[in-house]
């Protein structure tokens, strides 16, 4: 692989600055955004529904998931019923459980059933990703977000968990497994060669795609020029012994 543009994996844009989120949706690259309440949070918003259409106006053509933020079902599938009718674009994300560890199969199961677009979140097991695809509609189009970078942080491989999700999704073929939570540029890499269908990424997880193909040698001697720069922009001095530096 020598270009993002050969990778055959969907790369979306994860997070929850309206400019961020303009500016990579002017990289054709970027086929989808995600956010969460959390990012929205730490992006300062404050009306929720305010800021998502502003989003689904300046992005109309690209998928674009937005979540509930209820923790009892009934009100979880009132809220997705909601934000499904605010675009054509839109993904309604649902997490696995609710606060309690509650499967919330029983909502996935029927707003699958009513056409709703569903991206389900904060999965993390193969026992999960069994439970969410028989709940999915076979004519429904949906995501479920595995979260590979998290597994990663738990000291195992996400690597042959995200190739036995893969399998078990085939059952339901309009269903797209993304690997969600990437911690570096390899992971997209690791993404696309197990044959996952969706990566989401931070914007500046995402600005790294560049380096891709970097020629190695040339990036040991940038990495050396740059120690050398900040060194002398810094002005250190060793003192050492007066003709040392010809020995």
């Amino acid at each position: 692989m020598t270009a993002p543009a050969d990778l055959a994996i969907k790369l979306f844009a994860d997070g929850a600055d309206l400019d961020g989120m303009i500016r990579m949706y002017a990289n054709p690259l970027i086929k989808g955004f995600t956010t969460n309440p959390t990012l929205m949070r730490k992006a300062g918003v404050e009306d929720y529904e305010a800021f998502a259409r502003e989003v689904l106006k300046a992005i109309p053509d690209r998928p674009v998931s937005f979540e509930v933020f209820a923790d009892d079902l009934p009100t979880m599938a009132t809220q997705a019923r909601v934000i499904a009718a605010w675009g054509p674009n839109v993904n309604v994300k649902i997490p696995v459980t609710n606060t309690k560890g509650e499967f919330t199969g029983p909502i996935i199961k029927e707003l699958s059933a009513e056409g709703v677009q569903l991206n389900v979140t904060a999965v993390f097991s193969l026992d999960q990703v069994r439970a969410i695809t028989d709940a999915l509609d076979k004519e429904a189009p949906a995501i479920v977000s595995v979260f590979a970078g998290r597994i990663a942080d738990t000291g195992l491989d996400p690597m042959p968990l995200m190739a036995e999700a893969l399998k078990i999704m085939a059952a339901k073929p309009k269903a797209e497994l993304l690997w969600a939570s990437p911690r570096e540029l390899l992971n997209v890499i690791q993404a696309d060669q197990v044959g996952c269908h969706i990566i989401t990424a931070t914007n500046d997880l995402l600005g790294k795609l560049g380096g891709i193909g970097k020629d190695l040698e040339v990036f040991s001697r940038e990495t050396v020029q740059m120690f050398y720069g900040d060194a002398t922009a810094a002005g250190y001095t060793i003192v050492t012994p007066a003709g040392a530096a010809a020995e």
